[in-house]
């Protein structure tokens, strides 16, 4: 009986660290988004609708980031095309 109670422990920590794990991405995906500007979500909505004209794509396919320094701002756009 205790084998099994062992076993069980086990399966609960992974679970546990798992679930951690998964919380750190989705606080550190909220800061990253928390820092951009209002207009860069409906930015890259548009963006996907433009491409989409041409190639069929799905909307995971495509990130926008904003990169700004004291000089300037980049605008970087990923698109993973279908072969």
């Amino acid at each position: 009986m205790r084998l099994l109670d062992y076993f069980r422990k086990d399966t609960s920590q992974q679970s546990a660290s798992m679930a951690k794990e998964r919380l750190q991405i989705v606080v550190a995906h909220q800061r990253t988004s928390r820092n951009q500007p209002d207009f860069l979500p409906e930015m890259q909505r548009e963006i996907i609708r433009v491409i989409q004209k041409y190639v069929k794509i799905e909307q995971d396919q495509v990130s926008v980031q904003l990169d700004s320094n004291d000089a300037c701002s980049v605008l970087e756009l990923n698109v993973t095309l279908p072969q």
